[in-house]
């Protein structure tokens, strides 16, 4: 009898795999994308909303968040019973470590079989971004803040695919038409979806997006949509005292202009 299960076993095995082989067009059909933006904007809350939008559509979400401290945020995903994994960065720059541990994430969601692999990763300086080509970006931004804020988020927003506005609820018409307008003063292509992440407004017409957007095979060959800044000075590999003298490897050093009298 084991040895009748253990064949049988084998047998539908190499069906999995000859089916998979057969039907080249199911490894094509993951995406990954990207949900990147300032601390506290809502990318969780949307996040959520989004995953359980598309297993309504019939297409299985994996996700991985990267953070600086804290892991908690991929419990907020399992309790919906999505895959979910946490990278913390610690003393690497969040982005830095994200691009370190692409094909690792990606194998990590392809064991499991999933359509779409979201990646929330905490953005902090936003002189960067971690997207690549081949992922579709998404900057969120909290509609509440400066009307200024969109042109200080960098290449967050400037290459991002799509724009989630967030705490739309909190905003007027005329507010959010001036949020909208410095948007796409900086990414004039970007699609803009304005989601109320507690009440989960919009988020169906962010879902149907994410659903009909490219699908790609595999990261390989992938490259990044922007450089990333250095990071190779002295302090980045732990020196912690102050002074010329103790600051070695790509250094910044400010130029003063004299006072206008």
């Amino acid at each position: 009898m084991l040895g009748e299960c253990g064949e049988g076993r084998k047998i539908c095995r190499r069906a999995h795999i000859l089916r998979r082989t057969e039907n080249e067009s199911e490894a094509l059909m993951r995406k990954i994308v990207l949900f990147s933006g300032s601390s506290a904007v809502g990318k969780t809350a949307v996040l959520s909303w989004v995953v359980d939008c598309l297993r309504e559509r019939g297409l299985s979400s994996a996700v991985c968040k990267i953070d600086c401290v804290s892991d908690e945020d991929k419990e907020t995903f399992r309790a919906l019973g999505v895959p979910a994994v946490a990278g913390i960065s610690a003393d690497i720059c969040p982005d830095h470590y994200l691009v370190s541990n692409i094909p690792e994430i990606w194998s990590w969601a392809d064991g499991r079989g999933s359509d779409v692999l979201f990646v929330e990763t905490a953005g902090l300086c936003n002189r960067c971004s971690p997207a690549t080509r081949s992922m579709v970006a998404g900057c969120v931004v909290d509609a509440t803040a400066s009307c200024k804020a969109p042109g200080h988020l960098g290449p967050m927003l400037s290459q991002a695919d799509f724009v989630v506005l967030t705490k739309v609820d909190m905003i007027s018409q005329a507010e959010r038409e001036i949020v909208c307008r410095a948007v796409a003063d900086v990414n004039p292509g970007a699609e803009v979806f304005a989601v109320d992440a507690l009440a989960g407004y919009g988020v169906q017409a962010l879902s149907r997006y994410i659903e009909t957007a490219p699908a790609v095979g595999t990261y390989e060959g992938d490259v990044l949509r922007h450089a990333m800044p250095a990071g190779v000075c002295s302090y980045c590999v732990g020196e912690c005292r102050v002074g010329s003298a103790f600051q070695q490897g790509v250094v910044g050093k400010m130029e003063f202009e004299e006072d206008a009298r």
